[in-house]
């Protein structure tokens, strides 16, 4: 099944694009192995709207789960291989366990493995033990086609700096493809038509008894992911469990 989008990673850059995308109506697979380099975190202070901070383990559950309502697919493997499909319309992806998924446009989140991207010609910057991709507006690389998002393009090492580079990334893929632009905006009923106005595309009114369902299920559901702590403790950093 050839996918629109496939993103390689499954952290907050990774998820955020992947929300625009699939929310665009384009049909959208992440492909991670094994953890986010978040879980490390011991407890998140800097994400806006948790006063007191949140568990990075949490955040990133709920960011998945909010990338699964939306409609993004997900699939386990390490990608080790990016090259043009056979028939030159686009990409195949290949993983380590044999895996391969075509689809017309990737998205490389995956820090801090920028290997597979040196196959197919996407620049990489050097820099010690770390390696980026070579980025330009919206975390285009100068292969068409394929972008990559968060730490892999260079961003700060900060949550929500690399989950808003996602967030960018994934617009400009929906810029560049046949989707409807997604304006992540709900209005009030008449917002627009009380102006005479259609409703731009992707955009929508609710009325006030529909804002009212959709924050109940909100709250709802908050206090469903917030009654109990999870067991998960952070990861130590891998040179640290060598030691011991």
């Amino acid at each position: 099944m050839d996918r629109d989008v496939l993103i390689v990673g499954g952290g907050v850059a990774g998820l955020s694009a992947g929300l625009f995308t699939a929310r665009a109506g384009l049909d959208t697979l992440v492909v991670s192995e094994g953890e986010s380099i978040l879980e490390r975190n011991a407890h998140l202070e800097n994400y806006p709207g948790f006063p007191a901070g949140v568990d990075a383990r949490l955040l990133l559950r709920m960011t998945r789960d909010q990338a699964e309502r939306a409609g993004v697919a997900f699939a386990d493997g390490r990608v080790t291989d990016l090259s043009p499909a056979d028939d030159g319309e686009g990409f195949a992806v290949a993983t380590a366990g044999g895996d391969r998924y075509p689809a017309e446009r990737v998205v490389a989140a995956s820090w801090s493995d920028a290997s597979y991207l040196r196959d197919i010609d996407v620049g990489v910057v050097d820099r010690g033990s770390k390696a980026y991709a070579d980025v330009e507006e919206g975390g285009r690389t100068d292969v068409d086609g394929v972008y990559a998002a968060g730490r892999l393009a260079d961003e700060p090492h900060q949550a929500v700096v690399c989950a808003g580079h996602g967030a960018k990334v994934g617009l400009a893929v929906v810029h560049d493809s046949e989707a409807n632009f997604y304006h992540d905006w709900v209005a009030p009923e008449g917002y627009f038509t009380g102006r005479d106005r259609d409703v731009p595309p992707a955009c929508e009114e609710i009325d006030d008894a529909e804002r009212r369902e959709r924050e109940r299920e909100s709250r709802e559901l908050l206090r469903e992911y917030l009654a109990e702590p999870l067991d998960d403790e952070p990861t130590m950093h891998p040179s640290v469990a060598d030691d011991e």
